[in-house]
C-alpha cells in the first residue's frame, strides 16, 4: 500500500491526453462564454437604431449582462466549493445559452435587459469556475500558460461574435446573434461526459475510485491501484470562505486584486461595447467598425497565450504590470487620427494588454490563493470586478452624451490601465511564495482508503 500525495503527481506530471481533454472542453465552455457576452457589442449600434436608444439607456442595457456576471461569479465561485466544479459549469451554461436564445425574441429594451441580465449569472458563474478547474489538473511548469491558452476561448468567442456579426446582422438582423447560442445546448451531452471534476472534490465527498482513475491519466507511470491511499495537504473547512481571504497576511493582497480586477474589467468592458460605435461615429462603416472588434480579439489571444508563456519564464506579477502599462499607453493613442495599419495594431495592442491582462489576472489569483478557498477567491475578485465592468458601458455612454472630443474618450478608457498596474505592483509576492511552500510542505489528509 502506497500513499499518494495528490498534488505531487499534478505538479509533475507530463502534458498528457487527460490534460488536451481537460484543455479542450475548458476552452469550449469559455468560448461559447465570450460569443455570448461579446454579443452586445456586435448588435449595439442596430438596437440604437431600431429602438431609438440614447447613449444612457444603451450603456445600461449593455451593464445588465455584467450586473448579473458580478452576482454569478461571487455565488457560483463560492457554491462551487460545495457543489463541484463541474456540476456548477454545467448549470451555469444551460443557463446562459437559454437566455441568450430567448433574448433574440425581445421586443422592448425593458425585456432585452432582464434576460441580459439572467444570461450573466449564467456567464459570470463560469468563468471562476472553468479558470480553478484548469489550474487544479495543469503541471505547475506550464500553469500560467495553460490557464492562458484556455482563458483565450473568450477572445475567440468574441472573434466568432464580431465575425458572425460582420455577415449576419446587416443581412438578417441582429436577433439571429442570439439564436446561436443554442449551439452549447447541443454540446452539453458532451460535456457531461467528458469534463472531468475537481479531484479534490471527488475525494471529500468519497468518490475515490473515480479520483484515482483520474490521477493514473494525468501520470500513466503510477500504476495506482485500489489499495493505494490518495492525499491532498490539509484544508481546513470553513464557514465563512470569504474571511479567509484576508488572514495570513493576505488582506492588502486581496483588495489590491479587486482593484486591479475592477479597474482591467472597466476597460474591456467599455472597449467591447463601445468600439465599435465610437469607430462609426468617427466616420468608418459599420463592417469596418466591427473589423475593429475582431482585431481587439485577435490581440487578446496573443496577448493572453503571449504573456502565459512569458509569466511561466519571469512571474506573473512583473508581466501584468508591464501589461497595463502598455494598455494605458496604446487606448491613450488610439484617440489621435492615424493611418489605419497603425490604429489596428494600436487596437490589436489595446486587445492584448487589457483582455489578456484580464485573463492573466484570473491566472494570478488562481495561483494565489490557497486550494481550499481558490473559487472564493476567484469568484470575489471576478465579482468585485464586475463593478468595473459595470462602469465600463455607461461611462462610454456618459462619455458619449457629453460629446467631448473623440480622443478623450479614450484617455478616459486608458486612465484605470495606470491604475491597475499600482494596484498589482502592491500585490505581495512573497505571501503568494509563501502560501506554496506551506502547501508543499504540509502534512497529507483526506487520504483515501484501499477498497
Amino acid at each position: 500500500m502506497r500513499t499518494i500525495d495528490v498534488n505531487e503527481v499534478v505538479d509533475n506530471a507530463r502534458f498528457t491526453p487527460f490534460h488536451w481533454n481537460v484543455l479542450f472542453w475548458c476552452t469550449l465552455v469559455i468560448i461559447f462564454d465570450g460569443y455570448d457576452l461579446v454579443i452586445y457589442g456586435v448588435v449595439l449600434p442596430l438596437l440604437m437604431e431600431q429602438w431609438q436608444l440614447s447613449p444612457m439607456v444603451a450603456g445600461l442595457l449593455g451593464s445588465s449582462a455584467l450586473f448579473g456576471m458580478m452576482f454569478g461569479a461571487m455565488s457560483f465561485g463560492t457554491l462551487s466549493d460545495k457543489w463541484g466544479r463541474k456540476k456548477t459549469i454545467l448549470l451555469c451554461v444551460v443557463l446562459f445559452s437559454v437566455t441568450t436564445v430567448i433574448n433574440g425574441f425581445a421586443t422592448t429594451p425593458w425585456q432585452f435587459g432582464i434576460l441580459r441580465f439572467i444570461a450573466g449569472l449564467g456567464i459570470g458563474g463560469v468563468m471562476p469556475n472553468v479558470v480553478a478547474l484548469m489550474t487544479e489538473y495543469s503541471p505547475k511548469r506550464s500553469r500560467s500558460t495553460l490557464v492562458a491558452v484556455m482563458f483565450s476561448g473568450y477572445a475567440v468567442g468574441g472573434m466568432m461574435s464580431a465575425g458572425l456579426g460582420i455577415w449576419i446582422v446587416p443581412t438578417f438582423g441582429w436577433q439571429v446573434m442570439f439564436y446561436l447560442a443554442v449551439v452549447p445546448l447541443l454540446v452539453l451531452p458532451l460535456i457531461i461526459k467528458y469534463l472531468p471534476d475537481s479531484v479534490g472534490f471527488l475525494l471529500r465527498r468519497g468518490r475515490d475510485d473515480e479520483a484515482r482513475r483520474i490521477l493514473q491519466a494525468i501520470d500513466p507511470s503510477q500504476s495506482i491501484s485500489a489499495s493505494d491511499n490518495l492525499a491532498l495537504p490539509a484544508a481546513k473547512e470553513s464557514k465563512a470562505p470569504v474571511l479567509d481571504l484576508f488572514k495570513e497576511g493576505r488582506a492588502l493582497s486581496t483588495l489590491m486584486f479587486w482593484t486591479a480586477f475592477f479597474m482591467c474589467l472597466l476597460m474591456v468592458y467599455a472597449l467591447g461595447s463601445w468600439l465599435p460605435k465610437l469607430m462609426s461615429m468617427a466616420g468608418y462603416a459599420l463592417s469596418s467598425s466591427l473589423m475593429f472588434l475582431m482585431v481587439l480579439n485577435v490581440g487578446a489571444i496573443v496577448g493572453a497565450v503571449g504573456g502565459g508563456w512569458l509569466a511561466d519564464r519571469f512571474h506573473l506579477k512583473t508581466v501584468l504590470v508591464v501589461f497595463f502599462i502598455f494598455a494605458a499607453a496604446s487606448l491613450s493613442l488610439l484617440g489621435f487620427e492615424s493611418p489605419m495599419w497603425v490604429l489596428y495594431s494600436l487596437v490589436a495592442i489595446a486587445g492584448a494588454t487589457t483582455i489578456g491582462s484580464q485573463i492573466l489576472l484570473y491566472a494570478y489569483v488562481a495561483q494565489f490563493y490557497p486550494i481550499a478557498i481558490r473559487s472564493t477567491g476567484l469568484g470575489w475578485a471576478s465579482g468585485i470586478g464586475r463593478n468595473g465592468a459595470i462602469v465600463g458601458p455607461l461611462l462610454g455612454g456618459s462619455l458619449l452624451a457629453l460629446a467631448l472630443p473623440h480622443h478623450l474618450n479614450f484617455i478616459a478608457f486608458a486612465i484605470p490601465g495606470v491604475i491597475a498596474a499600482v494596484a498589482v505592483f502592491l500585490v505581495s509576492r512573497r505571501v503568494g511564495e509563501a502560501q506554496a511552500a506551506r502547501t508543499a510542505a504540509q502534512p497529507t489528509s483526506m487520504a483515501s482508503s484501499g477498497g
